[in-house]
């Protein structure tokens, strides 16, 4: 009997301890997308075993490995000054394989988030989902709520979870989807994103309530889809709440989507229409590129532009979004510091000028965009740590080297 007593005592102190608990302290964050996100197909395009790259294919994946300084990447990044890595991963080897086989793959995870614990960074684990293997992409996996592949999903998060405990929930939060679509948000949605995301909790949360879990919501993860959530359907102290901005992408993706756009101001009040445009023609011829290509471009960037300056995106439309989610917390009773800006960044302008922005407009948008993050208390995650595609903390080609005109933008004054 007094076993028994003693029993549910500890149970009792358990759950008081997890029901007053504060989510995983973050502040300034790095993603990293490159090493984890696209696991290694073998010749018949099924995933390598063990899956995942290692550091090593990591570090060579787009320059020489002498490139990079020696020592420890991990204690680099600590000393640039972040204090938190979002780590994306690929749910494809966990979901195609089962028992020892997806053992195999969280032990592998579980050594690589070990090895930046390490460091002294806090990670935020991501399942990342990508379309290298068309079964375990997102068009695979974004099914209606109650569906098989939902249920998939949901066992495998179930063993992840399970994993990062044995990490520690005092280094790790969950983050277990990325940038979900299952458009349109608002009236018309179909509801099925915000029973999936509820489900996605209970399923974490069967397994431990004191791991921080980070939710979002559809329409890509941004703020429009945030809003549309219910929170009260799964919301707990140890939830947090992400949101991505790159608002607009007409400036933040410059070229990417449509044409050749390179050189849009932000503010849109910085330069003149006919400035922008101007500039962009003279890149263009500077390049080489000819006169019937020059014009399928403005073709396709004709209206966008025209939109662009219309709606004159400065911070003041920045700010109304932040405040968006601000109000959105607070109606659902949620303080603004469970807020995560999860991603954000701007492309860079290239040596060629066939897109990004111009150094002083990415300034301009990154300092806005985290400073609005900071003056809540919310923490966020700059979009990414090393890639050659534009948006990069450490510089696209050469000596593997932090670009030193982001540590101002990002608040990284102490950065070596």
């Amino acid at each position: 009997m007094m076993k028994r007593s003693l029993g549910i005592a500890l149970i009792s102190l358990l759950a008081v301890g997890t029901a007053g608990a504060a989510p995983l302290a973050l502040h300034r964050g790095i993603g990293l997308h490159e090493w984890l996100n696209w696991a290694p197909l073998d010749a018949a395009g099924t995933y390598r075993q063990p899956p995942y790259n290692t550091m090593q294919e990591w570090l060579s994946g787009y320059r020489p490995l002498d490139a990079w300084p020696e020592g420890d990447e991990f204690l680099r990044m600590k000393s640039f000054g972040f204090d938190f890595v979002r780590l994306s991963v690929d749910p494809g080897p966990l979901l195609a394989g089962s028992g020892a086989t997806r053992q195999v793959a969280l032990d592998v995870l579980e050594k690589d988030v070990r090895r930046i614990t390490t460091a002294g960074l806090k990670v935020v684990f991501n399942l990342h989902p990508n379309p290298q293997v068309e079964a375990y992409g997102p068009l695979a996996l974004e099914q209606a709520a109650g569906s098989p592949a939902i249920a998939a999903y949901d066992a495998m998060l179930g063993d992840v979870a399970a994993m990062l405990v044995k990490v520690g929930t005092e280094q790790v939060a969950f983050e277990p989807y990325n940038e979900p679509a299952y458009y349109p948000c608002g009236a018309d949605s179909s509801g099925d994103w915000q029973a999936i995301q509820a489900g996605q909790v209970k399923a974490i949360r069967a397994v431990s309530r004191a791991l921080t879990v980070i939710t979002t919501g559809a329409c890509g993860g941004g703020v429009e889809g945030l809003v549309d959530l219910d929170a009260k359907a799964f919301d707990d102290p140890n939830v947090l709440y992400s949101f991505h901005m790159y608002e607009p992408h007409t400036f933040t993706h410059q070229r990417l989507e449509g044409g050749w756009a390179s050189g849009l101001p932000w503010p849109a009040s910085a330069r003149s229409r006919e400035d922008a445009e101007a500039a962009l023609s003279a890149r263009m011829n500077a390049a080489g590129v000819g006169y019937l290509e020059q014009q399928g471009n403005w073709l396709q960037l004709g209206g966008d532009v025209a939109e662009y300056y219309a709606t004159g995106y400065g911070e003041p439309q920045m700010a109304a979004l932040f405040a968006e989610a601000v109000d959105w917390a607070t109606a659902n009773g949620i303080e603004p510091t469970r807020l995560f800006m999860g991603e954000f960044g701007v492309i860079d302008m290239t040596a060629k000028g066939d897109s990004g922005a111009l150094q002083e407009d990415r300034d301009r948008y990154l300092t806005a965009a985290r400073t609005l993050a900071e003056s809540y208390g919310m923490a966020w995650s700059f979009w990414e740590y090393s890639n050659p595609f534009g948006m990069s903390f450490i510089l696209p080609q050469g000596a593997a080297l932090p670009d030193k005109t982001l540590y101002g933008p990002l608040g990284l004054s102490d950065a070596q």
